[in-house]
């Protein structure tokens, strides 16, 4: 299976090949990076994550990070054991020991820690929480991003906030794995998956938007990531004076719609090229434009 497509493709950097690594209190090389093997990420996904991209010096919407990690971590009573200063100086540290000032991409994750032994219950855990954070350079594959992705509609659906609430940035992917797998098996490069009640959720790894007779469409957020970039554009789509609908909708309209792409940290806006079949032509899509136009000109300004 090639990445070359994937919602998540960037640029190969060499520099990436020596990047050290914070483990709890330590950087190390990237190579020797670990955590125990009875850790509680390891053992049973037990944990919370945040990816946050670097633009000229500064780590993009990162209050809003900030807020979804803790409030996730509260949802699980999961005790991460730093303030969000503390926090803050981790990732501005890991940047700084790598050097990198722009062009970069960092992942942050939590788990609740080492375990005595192998099992679910959180009253096994050894100390405290297990704290990670890796920063590379990163920059979206352009020539990947212009071509556009192609989706398909995965059996598997999005899961209700009482079985699994997919607004937690949780360690666990399994039901998302499944569903891209089944979409990379179609000749696809990401799924588009539907909620419990039929309607239109979100990707596998991206939030998803329609655009129909200029307006801007997205799922009502029950059942979809919260995602920062979606909300993000949400608002600049607003404030620019387009109407944006967060509404239930159905898969009938997206693949009858004008336009197709999906949101994400990484890569901002990516269109859609193919929808089960149906073709997108990614060189006529103005509203899209206008909207990275939009979204880059607040990267910019930040």
């Amino acid at each position: 299976m090639s990445a070359s497509q994937s919602s998540q493709a960037y640029l190969q950097d060499s520099r990436n090949d020596n990047v050290q690594v914070y483990v709890n209190g330590e950087f190390v090389h990237r190579d020797n990076a670990t955590v125990s093997i009875f850790d509680s990420g390891y053992v049973c996904g037990d944990g919370v994550w945040e990816g946050l991209r670097l633009v000229n010096g500064k780590l993009i919407a990162l209050q809003r990070h900030l807020d979804r990690l803790f409030a996730g971590a509260a949802a699980i009573q999961l005790d991460i054991g730093h303030t969000r200063d503390e926090i803050t100086a981790i990732m501005f540290k890991t940047l700084e020991v790598n050097g990198m000032t722009d062009g970069a991409h960092l992942r942050l994750m939590i788990t609740r820690g080492r375990k005595r032994t192998p099992n679910q219950d959180p009253r096994f855990i050894i100390g405290g929480a297990t704290v990670v954070c890796v920063a590379e350079y990163k920059v979206v594959d352009y020539e990947a991003k212009k071509r556009g992705l192609a989706l398909f509609t995965s059996s598997y659906r999005t899961s209700t906030p009482d079985v699994f609430d997919l607004r937690l940035n949780s360690h666990s992917r399994l039901n998302l794995i499944q569903a891209l797998l089944q979409a990379l098996d179609a000749g696809a490069d990401e799924a588009l998956m539907l909620d419990p009640h039929g309607f239109v959720a979100s990707c596998n790894s991206t939030n998803f938007f329609i655009v129909r007779n200029g307006e801007l469409w997205t799922s009502n957020g029950l059942y979809c990531f919260n995602g920062i970039t979606r909300q993000t554009l949400i608002e600049l789509a607003r404030q620019n004076g387009m109407t944006v609908y967060e509404k239930p909708f159905t898969l009938a309209e997206a693949l009858t719609a004008d336009e197709v792409f999906v949101t994400g940290t990484l890569a901002g806006i990516t269109p859609v090229r193919k929808l089960d079949g149906r073709t997108f032509d990614v060189s006529q899509n103005p509203v899209t434009t206008q909207l990275a136009q939009w979204y880059q000109n607040y990267l910019n300004n930040i």
